[in-house]
C-alpha cells in the first residue's frame, strides 16, 4: 500500500513536471511551440522507459547493482558506426542527413551485434554471465578504440558532427523518429510482458530459480535480447547516456524497498521521466543552452557510482 502510494506521488510529479515544460511561457504559441514540445517530451519518456526498464532488468539477471548495458558496448558500437560512415562516406550523405534511415541502421546494427554476441556465447553450453560481462567490456574498448583513431584522421569539419553524437540531445528531434521509435517500444513491451512475473524468481539467483520451475537459460537469453533492443532504440534516438539507468535504477531501489520488479520498474520509469523533462527544462531556462542534459547526468551518474561502489566496499 505504501510503495503504490509512492507511485501515485511520482506520477503526478511525474505529470506535473511535464505540463510546466509543456505549458512554461508558450505564450500563445500554440500552433508552432507545443508541437514541438510535445515531441521532445514524447522522446524523453520514451528515452526513460527503455533505459529504465533495460537497467532494472539487466542488474537483475546479473546480480549486481552498479552495472548498467551499456557494459555490452553497445554504445561503443554506435559510437563506432557514426564515426565510420561519416568518415567513409561523408556528413552530407543520405545516412546521415536522413535521420529515419540513420535510426534504422543504428537499431539493426545494434541489436545484430547483440544477437551474435549472445549466439557466440551462450553455443557451448551454459556460459556464466559474468563471462559475458567480460567479452562485451572488451569489444566495447574494441569499438572505442577504433573510433578514437578514425576520429583523429577526420577532417576537422566531418568532426564536429561526430562529436555532437557523442552526447544525447532531445534538441531538434524529427517526429517521424518519435513516433517509428515510440511503435518499436510498444511492440517489444507487448513482448517483454509476459516475462515480468519471472524477474522476482531470478532475482533470487540461478539455482533457486530452477529449482522453482523456472526455464532459467531460456528466459535470461530471451530478456538480455529485449536489453539490447530497448538500449539500441534509446541510443538510437538520442544518443548515449552512460550512467543515467544506474541512478534511476538504484534510486528505485532505495525508494520502494521491494523485490517487486513491477514496482521497481514502475517507479525507476517515473524516476527517470521526471529527470529527464525536468533536467531539460532547467538546461532550456536555467543554463540557457549553455550545457546539456547528458553532461549533468553523466557528472551526477559519475558521483553517484563512486558513491555506490563506497558503500558496497563498507558493506562487505
Amino acid at each position: 500500500m505504501r510503495n503504490s502510494i509512492k507511485l501515485l506521488v511520482f506520477a503526478l510529479i511525474a505529470a506535473g513536471v511535464c505540463a510546466i515544460y509543456l505549458f512554461h511561457e508558450l505564450n500563445g504559441s500554440f500552433g508552432y511551440a507545443l508541437p514541438k514540445r510535445t515531441i521532445k517530451v514524447l522522446a524523453m519518456v520514451l528515452t526513460g522507459v527503455t533505459i529504465a526498464y533495460a537497467t532494472v532488468v539487466f542488474q537483475t539477471i546479473t546480480h549486481n547493482k552498479i552495472l548498467t548495458p551499456s557494459i555490452m558496448g553497445l554504445d561503443s558500437l554506435y559510437m563506432l558506426l557514426q564515426t565510420l560512415i561519416i568518415f567513409f562516406l561523408g556528413s552530407g550523405h543520405m545516412i546521415i542527413v536522413n535521420k529515419q534511415v540513420n535510426f534504422l541502421i543504428s537499431v539493426v546494427v545494434m541489436i545484430v551485434f547483440a544477437l551474435l554476441l549472445y549466439k557466440f556465447l551462450f553455443k557451448k553450453g551454459n556460459q556464466p554471465i559474468y563471462f559475458l560481462l567480460l567479452v562485451g567490456i572488451i569489444v566495447g574498448t574494441f569499438f572505442s578504440s577504433i573510433s578514437t583513431f578514425f576520429q583523429v584522421l577526420i577532417d576537422p569539419n566531418e568532426f564536429q558532427i561526430v562529436q555532437d553524437r557523442m552526447f544525447a540531445s532531445f534538441n531538434n528531434i524529427n517526429s517521424d523518429l518519435v513516433w517509428l521509435a515510440i511503435v518499436l517500444v510498444v511492440l517489444v513491451m507487448i513482448y517483454a510482458w509476459r516475462f515480468l512475473k519471472y524477474l522476482d524468481v531470478l532475482s533470487l539467483g540461478r539455482d533457486t530459480a530452477i529449482n522453482l520451475g523456472v526455464p532459467y537459460d531460456s528466459i535470461v537469453k530471451k530478456m538480455l535480447i529485449i536489453v539490447a533492443v530497448f538500449i539500441s532504440i534509446s541510443t538510437a534516438l538520442v544518443g548515449p547516456i552512460t550512467f543515467f539507468g544506474l541512478i534511476v535504477a538504484n534510486l528505485s531501489y532505495q525508494f520502494f524497498k521491494t523485490y517487486k520488479h513491477n514496482i521497481l520498474i514502475t517507479g525507476a520509469i517515473l524516476m527517470s521521466i521526471i529527470a529527464l523533462v525536468g533536467g531539460q527544462w532547467v538546461v532550456e531556462r536555467v543554463f540557457t543552452f549553455s550545457t546539456t542534459l547528458s553532461v549533468i547526468i553523466n557528472f551526477i551518474g559519475g558521483v553517484y557510482f563512486i558513491y555506490l561502489l563506497l558503500k558496497e566496499r563498507k558493506a562487505a
